[in-house]
């Protein structure tokens, strides 16, 4: 079972590679080749969409608040064998999440569409082939609708501007044409979005101060336990060097992740190899964990394997979650499994002191299981009902969530086993225990020979019938007499 252990230990981490190279995240967003795709009567680019929060207004006309969102060298190109006559326009359209009913339009209550129809030109509202936009109710200005026409070239630039942003919402920018002949014109340039702390996403930059101060709790519990280490250094279980070294590797595993936000935060392009880095640090910490202990600590694991989760999107979510879920029901099973086998062994054979720790362990692990099944049940609830991500604020809490719960349970394991002059009173290894009960078993194999029949009578009265020559017939005989 440890070798099997071993094996599915070692799934994470090529997991982990392929999330590398899934994973694009970024408020400097680069397009390079974008292609338009049909939506409805509309071709779309999605440019991106990001939580921002609003600054204050700038000092003059020319300068810029904290918040925007800049175009930059956005270019747009279409095939040299039909850039031989004029078209519509490609607009980009950027709006806050609350306007997005200000996109579009329908026709009787009909389907809604972005691109103007035939019926709604009849109505009045748009002209067909051009974009349906109003104007906001509750934001002034807004939304924003940018627009370049080929004439008779292979490209166009949209002219680069910036927007400031003075209202805190969740942005989305498209890139938009009605027209089918441009089906085949690709996407150029970036896009910035800022916020007023730096360029981390409005949604993320609360990680960055959550990772601080677990960086700051890995570090109070590291003086706690190694304070432990250092006094009792004589009775340290090899178990407690695997909590040393588990302890260690999560200070370094904050630290990364904090400065893995705070140069996304200055750069606005996340670093993939301090992601990748703090991945391989929690890889190695379950696994030291496994290799002495396996069937006690994978709870640990297992608490971790969801906060991984919740980075995954669109498509690479679908492929990795349903198994990493099986995993996680497997090794649930077998976790629990082997604790009742422990708790077993150690009630038979009336160790008292060994039986309460693992107990205490056994109950905390269930109730990090039955918060985690309550808080995926929340989890689940909260996306269903955020679709277009309203509630961008709040999003941080869970991811921070598992991290926080398999520290807690960290927490726990340190606690019971911190080192201490009883240490080797309470170390329990299943080898032995498996010796132990092969010896009582081995006992009990063994038939006891039949006792040779002995003489129990006194001594003294032995010692009267040797002297006078009487056999104890005899004496028995005079006994009647």
């Amino acid at each position: 079972m440890l070798r099997l252990s071993s094996v599915i230990t070692s799934l994470p981490l090529l997991a982990v590679l392929l999330l590398c190279a899934f994973r694009i995240e970024a408020s400097v967003h680069q397009y390079a080749g974008e292609k338009f795709v049909g939506k409805g009567n509309a071709f779309v680019v999605h440019g991106g969409s990001e939580g921002i929060y609003a600054s204050g207004p700038a000092l003059n006309e020319s300068s810029l608040g904290d918040s925007f969102i800049r175009l930059e060298k956005i270019v747009f190109r279409r095939p040299l064998d039909l850039s031989n006559f004029s078209s519509g326009s490609v607009h980009a359209i950027l709006f806050e999440v609350d306007d997005r009913e200000t996109i579009g339009g329908s026709a009787y209550g009909g389907q809604r569409a972005v691109c103007c129809t035939a019926d709604l030109a009849k109505l009045g509202v748009c002209k067909q082939g051009q974009i349906i936009h109003h104007p906001s109710t509750n934001n002034p200005g807004w939304p924003q609708v940018f627009g370049a026409s080929f004439d008779m070239d292979a490209t166009e630039t949209l002219q680069p501007r910036s927007i400031q942003i003075t209202k805190t919402g969740m942005y989305n920018l498209y890139f938009i044409h009605c027209d089918p002949k441009l089906k085949e014109v690709t996407l150029d340039g970036k896009t910035v979005w800022k916020n007023p702390t730096g360029y981390l996403p409005g949604r993320m930059a609360p990680l960055m101060r959550f990772y601080g101060f677990m960086s700051l709790a890995f570090v109070l519990l590291g003086i706690f336990w190694f304070s432990q280490y250092a006094r009792f250094w004589r009775e340290v279980l090899p178990l407690q060097n695997c909590i040393t070294l588990v302890i260690t590797l999560g200070m370094f595993e904050m630290t990364l992740w904090y400065f893995d936000y705070a140069e996304f935060n200055e750069t606005g392009v996340r670093p993939h190899r301090d992601h990748c880095l703090g991945s391989h640090f929690w890889n190695s910490e379950t696994y030291c964990i496994k290799i002495d202990h396996p069937h006690c600590f994978d709870g640990l694991w297992c608490c971790q394997t969801y906060l991984r989760r919740s980075y995954i999107k669109g498509k690479a979510r679908l492929f990795f979650v349903l198994p990493v879920a099986i995993l996680d029901a497997f090794f649930i099973l077998w976790i629990f499994t082997s604790l009742s086998s422990t708790l077993n062994k150690l009630q038979a054979r009336r160790l008292s002191a060994k039986l309460d720790i693992y107990r205490k362990f056994t109950n905390a692990l269930a109730v990090a299981v039955i918060v985690s099944v309550g808080w995926i049940c929340y989890e689940l609830y909260f996306k269903s009902k955020d679709v277009y991500n309203e509630q961008w604020q709040n999003a941080w809490i869970i991811p921070a969530f598992w991290q926080f719960l398999s520290f807690s349970l960290l927490c726990v394991i340190c606690a019971l086993w911190a080192p201490s002059q009883n240490s080797m009173r309470y170390a329990y290894s299943s080898e032995d225990a498996a010796e132990d009960f092969d010896k009582d078993d081995t006992l009990k194999l063994i038939k006891p020979s039949p006792l040779a029949s002995k003489d129990v009578r006194s001594p003294e009265l032995r010692s009267v019938g040797s002297g006078n020559g009487l056999s104890h017939t005899d004496l028995q005989e005079e006994k009647t007499a």
